[in-house]
């Protein structure tokens, strides 16, 4: 760790969100300054510019040079399942006999804290490795589990929104609560942690098959009373849980109705996956500024299905892009980015590398309202910063060589690369160790 009182001056390419690409030329989106500079002081970014006027302008500085490798901002993933790192690339199920097979046998095993904290650990260590610097994370119904997540995110300055995962119904023995406990025990977490350092709380009903009535009327009567703090949940991931939701909800116009009848829509909601949304979803969703979640790997690992980036994104959705770990097959957004690309492709609507950038970044940064703090490399944010090695093996090096921009540049990266493109990783000023 650096310290906080020392000025940092990290010097390379820059290459930052400025402007949402899906809603202008992505060509001329982002600011791009192959002799740039950002400097680091307690924790933010304190200025920026050329690598020449930073040197002049803070002389003191401990000056890191990256050369020709690309600075951005840390990547934002917007939906993850922390408790499901140990089951990740588990074969061949939809997901109710996913979540049954795989996910609840290592969801009862978070009752014990010393197994939450190690998996919690273990868990930010692989996603730091790949670049991530901000996260959503569900946890499971134990409040231990959340614990362990607040305090390891804290731990390592991260910026983080996790909540209790509640289920009264529909799931084993051990891992259901009840709509009173849910209530109570999300209440006294959201008072202990929201608000605490980088930390926010997100009110977190799994899906509406394993809640009840009564719990997610209460749930809605959680955020009532804490309107502060973000709600996230599930919704339209697959065909046969759309049918499910609808046996148990036939009251309901749609799967969004059930929420939408307890108060758990609203500007604050994070829903993952919305992949088979009916237009009065889309429209409810998007009047009342609620943001969806992409998790292309995962939907293409569990088969759920081809999410309608383009036709959201042009009706002005706000959308964050996650690798859904452990649903997701890999911790890497790159990865993810990759996989996006590929779902855009088959939807016969490719997106440009910014707007993937913009995806795992600013993009994500506001669907979880953290765009203020994180996202892009704007002076006031906080150091959350990665560098990425546009050559990181053999294969990517030879096709970087043949760009003529930063952006065929970059999208060999984004397409091929791992773990090992990431060459650097500040969060809050502090460079990590991995």
């Amino acid at each position: 760790m650096t310290s906080k009182n020392q000025d940092i001056l990290l010097l390379g390419h820059t290459l930052s969100p400025a402007q949402n690409p899906f809603e202008t030329d992505p060509t001329v989106s982002c600011d791009s300054n192959s002799q740039g500079g950002l400097l680091i002081r307690d924790g933010k970014i304190f200025a920026s510019g050329t690598n020449v006027e930073l040197k002049k302008r803070f002389k003191l500085a401990k000056i890191v040079d990256y050369g020709m490798k690309v600075i951005v901002p840390g990547f934002v993933d917007a939906h993850v399942h922390y408790p499901q790192t140990s089951i990740i690339a588990s074969w061949g199920k939809r997901l109710i006999d996913w979540l049954n097979d795989y996910t609840f046998p290592e969801e009862i095993k978070f009752h014990d804290p010393i197994y939450a904290k190690k998996i919690a650990e273990t868990y930010l260590d692989l996603a730091i490795c790949n670049g991530t610097t901000s996260l959503a994370t569900y946890a499971t119904i134990h409040p231990e589990s959340v614990d362990a997540i607040f305090k390891a995110a804290d731990s390592r300055g991260m910026s983080i929104v996790a909540g209790k995962t509640c289920m009264d119904r529909n799931a084993p023995n051990g891992l259901r609560d009840t709509a009173q406990s849910a209530y109570e025990d999300s209440k006294r977490l959201i008072e202990t942690w929201h608000g605490k350092s980088r930390c926010i709380y997100a009110i977190t009903p799994r899906f509406a098959p394993t809640s009840s009535h009564e719990q997610l009327n209460a749930l809605g009567q959680l955020w009532a009373e804490y309107p502060g703090c973000l709600m996230q949940t599930h919704i339209s991931e697959q065909i046969e849980e759309i049918a499910w939701v609808k046996s148990l909800f036939p009251e309901a116009k749609d799967y969004l109705d059930v929420y939408e009848k307890v108060g758990l829509i609203g500007n604050r909601a994070v829903y993952g996956h919305a992949i088979h949304l009916k237009e009065r979803e889309k429209n409810r969703i998007k009047d009342t500024g609620a943001s969806i979640i992409h998790c292309p790997t995962s939907n293409n690992f569990i088969g759920s299905g081809l999410f309608d980036m383009a036709g959201l994104t042009s009706h002005g959705h706000k959308v964050g892009l996650a690798t859904d770990t452990g649903g997701g097959s890999s911790f890497s957004m790159l990865r993810t980015m990759a996989a996006a690309y590929e779902v855009g492709q088959l939807k016969k609507a490719p997106m440009h590398p910014a707007n993937l950038l913009w995806l795992a970044t600013m993009g994500s940064a506001q669907a979880l309202h953290l765009g203020d703090h994180v996202g892009s490399l704007n002076v006031g944010k906080y150091a959350d910063i990665v560098v990425l090695d546009l050559y990181s093996t053999p294969a990517i090096a030879q096709r970087a060589n043949m760009a003529n921009d930063i952006w065929s540049a970059l999208f060999p990266t984004i397409m091929m690369g791992d773990d090992r493109a990431i060459f650097d990783v500040w969060i809050k000023g502090n460079r990590m160790k991995f």
